[in-house]
């Protein structure tokens, strides 16, 4: 795999900012020639998949300005400096969603758009849940909902969840279910 690697020359920061850094990397090829490359720095994510006993997905609908309108996800957020990825789960689901849980099981880790962004999301699911209240962000603003798989589903396909991270979960959730079939 050495022959595919890009070695970089130099680097030069463009932007640093609360939530991601923007640098402009000379690099070599592998064939010898050089190139740019435009990289999005970013502390890493969670996102979490919660159950209800009544086996319902917590979901949380937000606007997002980036994509100039409104969709569905499951709760997630940034992972702050230094912090654990289990213990930002426990913070994240309980600021967005009001609930706590004693019990977070790891599902994987996966970049996001690794063409141009270093961005890691750890995912993780849990079906302990216990209601509290939620403790969001003076810049967060979200609904809570509640849903059966099956509208979960149907959400991805009219792209009300338009995420990659929650059609995984979803997805994985779908593959549970047909295995204990």
């Amino acid at each position: 795999m050495e022959h595919l690697i890009e070695r970089t020359l130099k680097t030069n920061e463009i932007f640093k900012g609360k939530v991601i850094d923007l640098e402009v990397q000379e690099v070599e090829l592998p064939n010898g020639k050089t190139s740019s490359r435009e990289i999005v720095k970013h502390p890493g994510a969670v996102a979490i998949l919660p159950i209800t006993n009544e086996g319902k997905i917590i979901l949380v609908r937000q606007y997002r300005k980036a994509l100039g309108k409104t969709i569905v996800e499951i709760p997630a957020g940034k992972l702050e400096k230094g912090e654990d990825p289990l213990d930002s789960a426990r913070r994240e689901l309980e600021e967005e969603t009001g609930y706590k849980t004693s019990k977070l099981d790891f599902l994987l880790s996966f970049y996001t758009s690794p063409g141009f962004a270093d961005e890691l999301i750890h995912l993780y699911i849990t079906d302990k849940l216990e209601k509290g209240k939620t403790n969001m962000d003076d810049d967060e603003f979200l609904d809570i909902l509640e849903v059966s798989l099956e509208e979960a589903e149907q959400m991805v396909k009219d792209q009300t969840i338009h995420d990659a991270k929650t059609a995984y979960a979803i997805l994985y959730l779908r593959m549970k279910a047909s295995q204990s079939l």
